[in-house]
């Protein structure tokens, strides 16, 4: 009996934890394999193109873009970012499942593209949590943390187009939670190829 790759998509709203849970579920493991973002930005100091990001310039970009090669793709700050539709399905049809952390709105984007993909929901536990915790980090003008606040509340009434929710309110519950949804979604008749 083997199995399909699965594609786990991991997403919530913006300072909700999602890189810290994704970190902490690929510590140690070498079962899933992380979504490889394609970008129109230049490498940072140390960055290798195919394992941080696959970089590309614009012209090129926009052409995968017509030819439908993205799962998902927006511009950030003057620069595009996009999910390789190749690079997924390669390694899904190989068995392997594929991690995709990302924004709500990319999530969705994916959704239509990938119905059969399991999308779980990262929410805090509350408005006011993710508040305190947007202010601990210290990385956010007044003004961005309301902005963040203000759009937390419109992407929560996305939460019912996911499969799963799991609060984020401490990181090691979180993570056993998404560990196993992980777990049951290997285990689920439609996801083996029975001989």
């Amino acid at each position: 009996m083997t199995r399909k790759g699965i594609l786990f998509v991991i997403s919530g709203p913006s300072g909700v934890g999602k890189g810290t849970v994704r970190e902490a579920l690929l510590k140690g493991r070498d079962d899933i394999q992380v979504s490889i973002s394609a970008s129109t930005r230049p490498p940072r100091s140390g960055e290798i193109d195919g394992v941080d990001y696959f970089f590309m310039d614009r012209d090129t970009f926009l052409k995968k873009v017509e030819e439908d090669q993205f799962l998902e793709w927006a511009t950030v700050y003057s620069n595009l970012y996009g999910t390789p539709r190749d690079f997924v399905v390669n390694n899904l049809n190989n068995g392997c499942d594929v991690l995709l952390e990302i924004d709500i709105q990319g999530a969705m984007q994916v959704k239509q593209k990938m119905p059969e993909g399991v999308f779980i929901f990262i929410s805090p536990p509350s408005i006011e949590a993710l508040a305190q915790r947007l202010c601990g980090r210290g990385k956010d003008s007044q003004e961005s943390i309301e902005e963040r606040l203000a759009a937390c509340e419109q992407e929560m009434q996305q939460m019912s187009q996911y499969d799963y929710v799991v609060v984020n309110d401490q990181v090691e519950k979180a993570l056993e939670k998404v560990e196993a949804i992980i777990i049951a979604e290997r285990c689920r008749i439609h996801n083996l190829k029975l001989r």
